[in-house]
């Protein structure tokens, strides 16, 4: 099959957006990003067909979006343009993060699940969701939707809550819904203490599993102990060592990563994903923004 004819095995839905970070008084320096954006390229970049579906604007962000989508060999027929502002990530401050976003009634939230290619749930393997997309209506209601659309076709769900602070209100019917239809949870450590207001780790993890006791989890900790749960098994490693260049997107290639094993090779055994994983997120830390690693990158870390 063509590339053209070919449906993706994994699409990411939303969180698609531009970040503009300071850089000195009055200096920006914009990037194209979004946790969904990143974990889409993470898989494509390892080498399954990938799409990442939402909308973009028709000025010079959503441009730069384009063209970098198109570099990162995305399925270009799941992103829609409209005219409308732009989702901006303003990152006024970098250590420790400060931000904000602005998207009044901006592109992003135009995106139409049915002008999608017809017939393209029926190659999916793995759809993910996960942030800010999900809290920014009417777009958080039309991709829980879609997810559930894709559940009942046996897609199998990936769900990343990725705390921001867009989420402080009214993000709680959102995480039910989304972990009840979730395969797999990721999770970082500070997603636990923001989402459950808790510094007891332990806590936050068991009001998450009872929210679907089925789901497998992924708990990262940047360099410390990563853990793995699935049903009563507990799996933990310990993520490969590497000289940090930034930690932008390690998430994202982690949870990329996983997929990708998941999909590749789904006769490894857990502990063999998880190190894939884990191995994937090192791998970005490598490189300067959220980078996402060759098939070669992260089996040099194995």
């Amino acid at each position: 099959m063509s590339a053209s004819t070919e449906l993706p095995v994994f699409v990411s839905a939303g969180d698609i957006l531009t970040d503009l970070v300071r850089t000195g008084a009055s200096n920006w320096l914009s990037r194209p990003g979004g946790a969904g954006w990143n974990v889409a390229r993470c898989v494509a970049r390892l080498g399954l067909p990938t799409a990442c579906a939402g909308s973009l604007g028709v000025d010079n962000f959503s441009d730069e979006l384009w063209d970098a989508s198109v570099a990162a060999g995305l399925d270009m027929r799941f992103l829609q343009r409209v005219e409308r502002p732009p989702l901006l990530a303003i990152v006024h401050q970098t250590h420790p993060p400060a931000y904000f976003f602005m998207g009044e009634n901006g592109a992003d939230l135009a995106f139409d699940p049915a002008k999608l290619p017809a017939g393209w749930m029926s190659g999916v393997k793995w759809a993910h969701f996960g942030c800010i997309s999900l809290v920014r209506q009417p777009l958080g209601n039309t991709l829980a939707g879609l997810a559930a659309q894709l559940r009942s076709q046996g897609v199998k769900i990936s769900f990343d809550p990725n705390y921001r602070n867009l989420m402080e209100h009214g993000y709680e019917p959102t995480l039910r819904k989304m972990a009840a239809l979730a395969d797999l949870i990721k999770v970082s450590d500070e997603d636990l203490r923001m989402i459950f207001k808790t510094s007891d780790e332990a806590a936050a993890l068991a009001q998450l599993r009872a929210m679907n006791p089925a789901a497998t989890v992924l708990v990262t900790r940047g360099p410390d102990s990563a853990m793995l749960l699935d049903g009563a098994a507990v799996i933990e490693a310990k993520p490969p060592r590497v000289a940090v260049v930034d930690t932008v997107g390690a998430g994202d290639a982690s949870i990329g990563g996983l997929l990708f094993s998941l999909m590749s090779a789904p006769q490894r055994a857990w502990p063999e994903h998880l190190a894939f994983a884990l191995a994937a997120g090192a791998a970005a830390c490598g490189h300067a923004g959220a980078h996402a690693p060759t098939l070669d990158e992260v089996v040099a870390l194995l």
